[in-house]
């Protein structure tokens, strides 16, 4: 009789360790379940690109948009900033401190390999800007205003040269393509040379092609060079110039209809073609 109760007590016994053991190891399958949910929600969230917004001009708070969407407003902008940059010419650094706007820094330039194969100084402001364009197009960009550029503009005596890029007027954005735009500019190069303020004027006539982009804000370490910081800012516009022709005018720019046509019967436009 006891024997047969000893029995009943390690079947009992056993009984209750086998449920305890099974039902443990069902909870860790579905903590594990659980672990491989969340690793993959939180590795979609690290793909998904970010919320690109609207650039407001009037300084409201930026609204979440599509992710190829631009306002006008900030693609006129973009485009007016980034050309000025470009052929804004003073033979100076951009200032960098109060210091440097009351005494500013010559600008040595940066050597570029020009289309004709030698190599010539494009400024340093023309340089920075230059990453506001594409890829494949900014190389033989710089190559070109490289061949525009005065040696004179580098010189820190009575012969230098000065240039600045006046926009008489920039067309509202007109959408070709989801994402892509063209802006038609009207605008005027004019050089001018220190010693007797002789001036130069080019006509500088052209249809821009823009088109949205992706951004990932990378941070910056606190020990990056006002080059990297400029170069950086470039980009954070989510925009890019990918192509520039030639404009034909016709009658001025007082019909913008007209305007905007290309000049067919031009044969030697090939400034700035890509």
């Amino acid at each position: 009789m006891v024997n047969l109760l000893k029995k009943r007590q390690a079947k009992q016994t056993g009984s209750v360790l086998t449920t305890f053991a099974i039902a443990t190891f069902s909870l860790q399958i579905l903590v594990l379940i659980l672990f491989i949910i969340q690793g993959l929600n939180i590795r979609q969230l690290s793909l998904r690109k970010p919320p690109n917004f609207v650039q407001m001009i009037d300084g409201k708070t930026p609204t979440a948009t599509d992710e190829l969407e631009r306002h006008t407003e900030s693609i006129s902008l973009f485009v007016s900033k980034t050309m000025t940059a470009m052929f804004n010419w003073s033979g100076n650094l951009p200032p960098q401190n109060i210091e440097e706007v009351a005494k500013p820094k010559p600008d040595p330039g940066i050597q570029v390999r020009t289309l004709k194969g030698g190599n010539r100084n494009v400024t340093t402001s023309t340089w920075i800007a230059s990453f506001a364009i594409s890829e494949d197009f900014r190389k033989g960009l710089l190559s070109a205003i490289a061949e525009l550029t005065p040696p004179e503009v580098f010189a820190n005596n009575s012969q230098s040269i000065t240039a600045q890029l006046v926009i008489k007027r920039l067309y509202p954005p007109q959408k070709i393509a989801p994402g892509k735009w063209r802006v038609s500019m009207v605008a005027d190069l004019v050089q001018t040379k220190r010693s007797d303020n002789r001036r130069k004027v080019t006509a500088f006539n052209k249809d821009l092609l823009v088109r949205a982009v992706d951004y990932f804000p990378y941070p910056l370490s606190e020990n990056s060079t006002d080059l990297q910081k400029a170069i950086y800012s470039t980009r954070t516009d989510k925009l890019e110039i990918y192509e520039i022709r030639n404009l034909c005018l016709i009658d001025e720019y007082n019909s913008p209809d007209d305007q905007t046509k290309q000049c067919l019967n031009n044969k030697s436009n090939s400034n700035f073609l890509r």
